[in-house]
């Protein structure tokens, strides 16, 4: 009884526990925009590499089996971190038969702000960081590229990059994925809208300085691999267990056997194209040629018209009367500004892009057939 007075005694004794405190809501100031690029560390880390996750290439691969022809293209998502820019997800872009329709551009528009709302809404990731464009025998030099391009690397923090896929080398068994982006050279001339032969000449331009290819690779997880391996293995049916002869394979993905094909079925089209672009480019070439002799004859009499006018002061001078006054050539004559040259670069490009693609698929092809007939032989 004692014992129990006691201990009321010392608990009356001590203080009351004071309720804790409520933590106040931080407060956060929004960062000057002065101090924007000093704080951004990772902005001043150039992009060395692309890494591409695995379920990418298969949105890609999926997006160019269905699209038409060579019209697979859309966005790519991801962030950039030391140095590699990490593409984690992909979204494909309606395609119009009229890319320069206002209300086509209007609607893909709608659609791509819609797509990253959507990711935003679920915690994905929305941030832009390129586009991929589906491709045909190695060649993807087109104005519609270049621009889009330009865009982005004039937009996005890093510049963006473009990834291209070759469907005629996903078809022969070969996953060919490719990252770009524009040169600086490039990128000034196109900011001036000048691709004349002096400017040209200027930033050292070739059809081969206009893109710069960054290196790429693929990351795969377990998850994917055992998904592929599942596709890989044959499921044997319970039947052959007991009777070989009805054992068949089931596999999702049957066994390749590219190797034993000779590669030759795109040449014919490789050719084709290869003298499309030959005559797309004499074409073009042509009309660079008309342009600078109908600028070489308003030239021409602009410079005499100036020398007979040095003539007749010179004469009136003599005479002792006042000369005429100078007259501005440019509004008595026009003279045409110098033609762009970037079409007949992007065609070069493209007859370079056939050529290899050509070479390659021969080279494999001729080396195939000697095997082949060396077996035949024997």
């Amino acid at each position: 009884m004692a014992a129990t007075s006691m201990a009321a005694a010392l608990a009356a004794s001590l203080p009351a526990p004071q309720a804790a405190p409520t933590p106040s809501a931080p407060t956060y100031e929004a960062i000057p925009a002065s101090m924007a690029k000093v704080i951004d560390i990772e902005a001043e880390i150039p992009i060395t590499s692309v890494q591409l996750d695995a379920m990418v290439v298969s949105k890609i691969i999926k997006h160019a089996k269905e699209a038409p022809g060579s019209s697979a293209h859309g966005l790519l998502l991801g962030l950039d971190l030391d140095g590699t820019l990490e593409v984690s997800n992909s979204f494909p872009l309606p395609h119009h038969s009229n890319d320069e329709d206002d209300k086509s551009l209007k609607s893909v528009a709608r659609y791509q702000g819609a797509m990253l709302r959507s990711l935003k809404e679920v915690q994905a990731d929305d941030s832009v960081i390129g586009f991929y464009q589906g491709m045909t025998l190695g060649s993807f030099f087109n104005q519609t590229l270049v621009d889009t391009q330009a865009i982005h690397q004039e937009k996005l923090r890093h510049g963006g990059i473009v990834i291209v896929h070759d469907i005629s080398q996903t078809a022969r068994g070969n996953a060919s994925f490719r990252a770009f982006r524009l040169t600086r050279a490039f990128l000034d001339a196109y900011k001036k809208s000048n691709f004349s032969s002096t400017s040209l000449i200027d930033h050292r331009l070739t059809f081969s300085t206009i893109l710069e290819e960054v290196p790429l690779k693929i990351r795969t997880n377990a998850l994917v691999s055992s998904f592929l391996s599942t596709l890989s293995e044959a499921a044997v049916p319970p039947a052959a267990a007991t009777n070989p002869a009805l054992a068949t394979s089931s596999a999702a993905i049957p066994p390749s056997y590219s190797t034993l094909n000779l590669g030759l079925a795109n040449t014919p089209r490789n050719l084709e194209l290869i003298v499309e672009a030959l005559d797309n480019y004499k074409t073009e070439e042509g009309n660079l040629a008309y342009l600078h002799r109908q600028i070489a004859r308003e030239k021409a009499k602009a410079d005499a018209y100036v020398a007979k006018r040095k003539e007749e002061n010179a004469s009136r001078v003599a005479a002792g009367l006042a000369p005429l006054p100078e007259e501005d050539v440019n509004r008595l004559f026009k003279i045409p500004p110098e033609p762009s040259r970037l079409e007949s670069l992007l065609l070069l490009g493209r007859i370079d892009a056939y050529g290899k693609s050509l070479e390659e698929t021969a080279s494999t092809g001729l080396v195939k057939m000697y095997a082949a007939k060396g077996n035949t032989g024997n």
